[in-house]
């Protein structure tokens, strides 16, 4: 298999608010934990994927910085975006992802598989409230509250656009709540419980719950393609798309 590029995510220059926050959270080394797992991962590979160099460091969000859909998922998978550099890219989550995100007219082809393969968004941007692959999948608490200043950052700069999120999962709905609070958004309390269809407005920001696009919830029948598909028609366009 061909070698990504060895830039994944070339950025404009001067560099824009959000491209600096990307370049910045590449950078990251704040979670001792996080750090090793993932470049161990980098290092000894999975054997498909012999002849790939990974990204191997924490992954940027992916999107148009006046994106009013968001899509926040739970973090990079090991073999997947950590690999790639692009969020939910190359793993079959991402296979489930995109397809949906094509079908309803919000990406440019049905598949993501490497940084370079000429996938759009359109009007939306995807990241996540952990941006380090963990292992076994599973961030510890103490690791999400630490990331999740670049999620309100980079909340924060998305906010004059942003009218609709989709939040993939129970862990990333209890990371993004108060990531949306502390970004500017009016948050109720008691925080609204996670369920997929869940529909909250904040402020001028229509929240929307979706089972997690794992391979546990995927196979199962859990969550299936029109499932994904019917909420993020309903986002888009309570997104204006």
């Amino acid at each position: 298999m061909p070698l990504p590029p060895p830039s994944p995510h070339p950025v404009p220059s001067p560099l824009t608010p959000l491209a600096r926050l990307d370049q910045r959270v590449s950078e990251c080394r704040a979670c001792p934990r996080l750090v090793a797992w993932r470049e161990e991962v980098a290092r000894t590979k999975r054997a498909a994927f012999s002849e790939w160099t990974y990204w191997g460091r924490p992954v940027p969000g992916f999107g148009p910085a006046d994106a009013p859909l968001l899509i926040i998922g739970l973090a990079p998978a090991a073999h997947g975006a950590n690999r790639t550099g692009r969020m939910f890219t190359g793993d079959r989550s991402g296979d489930v992802l995109y397809q949906a995100l094509y079908d309803v007219g919000l990406a440019s082809q049905p598949t993501s598989e490497r940084i370079d393969d000429g996938l759009e968004l359109h009007g939306v941007r995807i990241t996540a409230p952990v941006h380090c692959a963990p292992p076994d999948n599973k961030p510890t608490p103490e690791e999400r509250d630490t990331c999740r200043s670049w999620l309100v950052e980079e909340l924060t700069v998305l906010r004059p656009t942003a009218r609709a999120a989709v939040v993939l999962g129970a862990f990333g709905w209890q990371a993004a709540l108060p990531a949306l609070a502390a970004a500017g958004w009016s948050v109720p309390r008691p925080r609204p419980a996670f369920g997929h269809g869940t529909r909250v407005g904040l402020d001028g920001l229509d929240l929307f719950g979706c089972f997690h696009v794992s391979q546990r919830n995927t196979f199962t029948g859990r969550l299936t393609p029109e499932m994904l598909r019917e909420v993020l028609r309903t986002a888009a366009e309570a997104a204006g798309l």
